[in-house]
């Protein structure tokens, strides 16, 4: 079964150019505000959204993302009001892919089963889920693929030649490669050690490889992008929309409008890689 990653990949791979990801956490600073980010996204030059789903004991993400999770879950943001915005995301937009991204606990809690219905039913494309390792495909990756969701594992530097395939098993839609070791916003991502890396993991799949982790610039989106099927931006449109909240990490008339015009250059990045290599 095709999905919305799928076709949106297959576009990008005849029109010569790498995928631009955001990534946004879902209900920050607050649910409404949250919904015109997302729909936002697509006209500043997002190709995919990975949407954040808020939880108390985020492991793998740094200092940034771990505030908007917080600020999210202030501002009463559930699971449940995820998929509604997913849902209402969807209203305007039946092709953008949207990706679910964050731990299983809140999906184990929710019921994986009804969890799958519900997100499939809101217009969800695929999941990324940080703490579950190919050992537990059968938990929720394989139930995911059975219903019609893209599961995408994350590569990192230390994922050597014996756990690649194990990694690679049950992907689908892409292959997430965290260009550094660390926390999420920590460092910045080295192009030419990423370009080995894709090359590496290209070795052993035909499925697209996203580098996220450490991209904040225009210029840097173009370095990645330059050397992968796509890059994914996340703690650099976190932290601009942030720079907007007021005292009360409460919205204002520019949070929206940050978030996009950062978006919209980093996208310029993106696209300018496929220039260079002309």
């Amino acid at each position: 079964m095709t999905t919305r990653i799928d076709t949106r990949f297959a576009q990008l791979k005849r029109e010569g150019r790498a995928a631009f990801v955001t990534f946004v956490m879902a209900g920050d600073p607050d649910l409404a505000t949250s919904l015109q980010v997302l729909k936002a996204l697509p006209a500043a030059g997002a190709d995919i959204i990975e949407i954040g789903m808020p939880f108390t004991d985020p492991m793998a993400d740094g200092p940034s993302i771990q505030a908007a999770g917080l600020r999210a879950l202030h501002a009463g943001t559930t699971l449940h009001k995820t998929l509604d915005l997913v849902r209402d995301f969807r209203k305007d937009d039946a092709a953008t892919p949207v990706v679910l991204m964050g731990y299983y606990n809140p999906i184990y809690i929710y019921g994986v089963d009804a969890f799958l219905a519900d997100a499939k039913a809101a217009g969800v494309d695929g999941l990324i889920i940080v703490d579950l390792p190919p050992e537990e495909d059968a938990e929720l990756c394989i139930p995911a693929m059975k219903a019609g969701l893209n599961f995408i594992r994350l590569a990192t530097p230390t994922t050597d030649e014996k756990r690649l395939p194990a990694v690679l098993a049950n992907t689908s839609g892409f292959v997430y490669y965290v260009s550094i070791t660390g926390i999420t916003g920590s460092a910045s991502a080295d192009s030419a050690a990423v370009g080995a890396a894709v090359a590496r993991i290209k070795r052993h799949t035909d499925l697209p490889v996203c580098v996220g982790f450490g991209i904040r610039t225009p210029e840097g989106a173009r370095a990645i992008a330059a050397q992968a099927d796509g890059a994914v931006v996340g703690t650099a449109l976190i932290d601009a929309l942030q720079k907007t909240l007021d005292a009360d990490n409460r919205a204002t008339a520019s949070t929206v409008g940050a978030v996009a015009d950062l978006v919209a250059a980093l996208a310029a990045g993106v696209r300018g890689a496929e220039q260079a290599a002309e």
